[in-house]
């Protein structure tokens, strides 16, 4: 355990819930020397004043002159902790015991504690296992024995089979020797952020800022990082910065802002083209008079996750959702619950774009001691599962703050300063053990521009999971720059659909499905068709068995896209277009993209649309995009499409 651990584990132990009842509740003392009781008396003054030295001196002559005196051997062992005498401090408790095992039972406790922090385990177990079937002083002090014996358990076979852990230093382009800590990484893996300070002329450290280092690919190394600056940095306070997948906007802990409900409230920034809006307050929902900080966003963009002082939950500071609701607001946060908050803290939620794995750092689940990291696993009926130690030594004695995993779930970061580097806390990079990954997420990035004009585009694009019709992720283009990020969590398949007023939309199939031994990204160029007589939009959702013409379930999707754009542009007339791939004749294929497109047309007359503003036609193979030579090439020239014949006045 660290220093700060230890002084404040002990401090808050010894003095409010687990201090010797003879110190605190008169029982008579085992000594009857006065001249031993006097430096007793005067030890327990300096004690309390906080004057370790002198109460060592004191209680050792106490000793000294009375070899029994147990409560003299008692508060020595506490002064020895305070100034980190932990050998001394255990041989001071074995000597309790030999004196007389049974009338200070808490002494097995105190020394099975101290154990656990020395790291000797076994003997840990032995001392707190007495302590819990021989005492009855305290109902919560055997909880808290109930609790450490778990951990040394653990602890234990931890050491016993360490998962693989090379942490390698991120270098002198990231890491100074002050404190850099990390706080995101973007999911094409290709920018950094990080919450670290500068030394200012005069060669102090100035406040903490965040920073952002960047590399234009995945071999290339980090560049040097640069502050984000105002408004994102600003004289105040502010920290646990991250970003959505999509790289499109900046959530951050402002502390003591003056629009702020409490001592840290959680900020939201739009980034447009390369700069940072001004931030935004979310809201009396998510911010209340308590602290919350630490936000994480899901892959959609609807739902945050954060830690929380705030009444209503179970421990210190609890882990709480909060969903994005149709008007913009933010819901009301929900706790997640029994399973992942515990009586102690949980912070430092990081939610991976999978949608469903979350790590998050405790100090009451079973653990190495400290603050440690952990998995969990949210399951098809919205249950957490029981969360996962992340294992020793990536855990370890010592505290052990927030991990960011990359979309891929093959690397991750954290910020430590035990593996030496360049001073203070270092941020590192490590291959995320297999068993604690989540399902690998790939990345589709571009951009959007007009067809015709060439001209940058806002536009709405959205992720569907073909089998559930469930949007996993919703965003706008850049409208400076048209580009865009969409992360995808593998295996699925899933539809990517983009749209502006005035525009046909744009649609891409992405298949995940299967084993995935690597995710490539997708990088795409879209050019997006006006509305204009003769444009032609492909629709690569719609699906049928080979060799039939039932439109499959998972073309509801994209059926569902098309209705709409005719709904909303009631004006305009289309023509859909059938085709296939050159295997079989061709009056087969001709007939069979007829009946294909034939399907497409009853559907949108059974779901409202008039049938004057439709047109269907089988082409067969003919016209085909790619080479029916392959496979790829074949599954490319199946396809509907649709022609736009007539169109009335678009919408301003």
């Amino acid at each position: 355990m660290n220093n700060y651990f230890h002084k404040y584990f002990y401090f808050f132990l010894a003095f409010l819930l687990l201090a010797s009842p003879t110190l605190l509740s008169g029982q008579q003392l085992s000594s009857q020397s006065k001249r031993a009781i006097k430096q007793f008396e005067e030890g327990t003054r300096n004690f309390n004043l906080l004057y370790y030295e002198d109460a060592k001196t004191n209680l050792k002559t106490a000793i000294k002159l009375d070899p029994g005196f147990l409560e003299a051997y008692l508060l020595l062992a506490d002064a020895l902790k305070a100034t980190d005498e932990k050998t001394e401090a255990l041989e001071v408790y074995q000597k309790v015991i030999q004196i007389n095992s049974t009338k200070y039972p808490e002494v097995f406790f105190f020394s099975g504690l101290l154990y656990f922090e020395t790291q000797e385990y076994p003997m840990a177990m032995r001392r707190l296992n007495h302590y819990i079937q021989n005492a009855t002083d305290s109902t919560a002090r055997h909880a808290v024995a109930q609790y450490f014996k778990a951990c040394a358990k653990f602890a234990r076979e931890a050491v016993k089979h360490p998962v693989p852990f090379s942490p390698q230093n991120m270098g002198s382009g990231i890491n100074t020797k002050n404190d850099e800590y990390i706080n995101a990484i973007g999911a094409d893996g290709l920018s950094l952020y990080f919450t670290g300070r500068q030394n200012r002329a005069d060669g102090r450290p100035d406040g903490d800022d965040f920073y952002l280092s960047k590399r234009t690919n995945m071999e290339e190394a980090w560049g040097e990082a640069t502050k984000l600056g105002p408004p994102i940095n600003t004289p105040g306070d502010e920290g646990a910065l991250t970003i959505s997948p999509d790289g499109r906007y900046l959530l951050f802990a402002g502390c003591h802002w003056p629009d702020g409900f409490g001592s840290c409230d959680i900020y939201v920034s739009k980034i447009e083209g390369e700069k940072a809006g001004t931030p935004h307050n979310l809201g009396i929902n998510v911010n209340t008079a308590a602290w919350e900080s630490q936000p994480s966003l899901s892959s959609d963009g609807r739902t945050l996750y954060f830690s929380s002082t705030r009444s209503g939950g179970r421990g210190k500071s609890d882990l709480w959702k909060s969903y994005l609701l149709d008007d913009g607001q933010w819901s009301k946060p929900e706790n997640l619950g029994t399973i992942i908050n515990t009586s102690g803290s949980e912070m430092a939620p990081f939610i991976h774009p999978d949608g469903q794995t979350l790590y998050f750092s405790s100090d009451r689940h079973i653990g190495m001691g400290g603050i440690d990291l952990y998995m969990s696993k949210l399951d098809s009926t919205g249950q957490w599962s029981k969360p996962l130690n992340l294992g020793y030594p990536l855990n370890t004695p010592e505290n052990e703050i927030n991990i960011v995993v990359n979309a891929a779930g093959d690397k991750a970061y954290l910020s430590a300063d035990k593996f030496g580097g360049y001073g203070g806390f270092d941020i590192f990079e490590f291959d995320l053990p297999g068993e604690i990954r989540p399902i690998a997420s790939t990345y589709m990035k571009g951009k959007i521009s007009d067809a015709k004009t060439g001209q940058a585009l806002e536009a709405y694009f959205s992720l569907i999971d073909l089998d559930s019709e469930k949007e996993v992720v919703r965003s706008f283009s850049d409208p400076h720059s048209g580009e865009f990020l969409v992360c995808i969590p593998a295996n699925r398949e899933y539809a990517l659909n983009v749209s502006k007023e005035n525009y046909l939309f744009y649609s891409e199939n992405i298949m995940l499905t299967g084993v995935q031994e690597k995710l490539e990204p997708f990088r795409v160029n879209i050019l997006l068709q006006p509305i204009e007589v003769g444009n032609i939009m492909v629709l690569r959702n719609i699906f049928f068995d080979t060799g039939k013409y039932d439109l499959k379930n998972q073309s509801v999707v994209e059926l569902k896209k098309l209705l709409y754009l005719l709904n909303e542009n009631p004006e305009i007339d289309i023509e859909i277009r059938g085709y296939t791939d050159n295997i079989g004749s061709e009056d087969f294929n001709i007939q069979l993209s007829q009946n294909r497109a034939r399907a497409v047309f009853d559907y949108l007359i059974a779901n409202g649309i008039n049938r004057q503003r439709l047109q269907y036609k089988g082409y067969g193979f003919s016209d085909p995009l790619a080479d029916n030579e392959t496979e790829e090439g074949r599954q490319e020239n199946r396809r509907t499409e649709i022609k736009i014949l007539e169109t009335g006045k678009l919408k301003e």
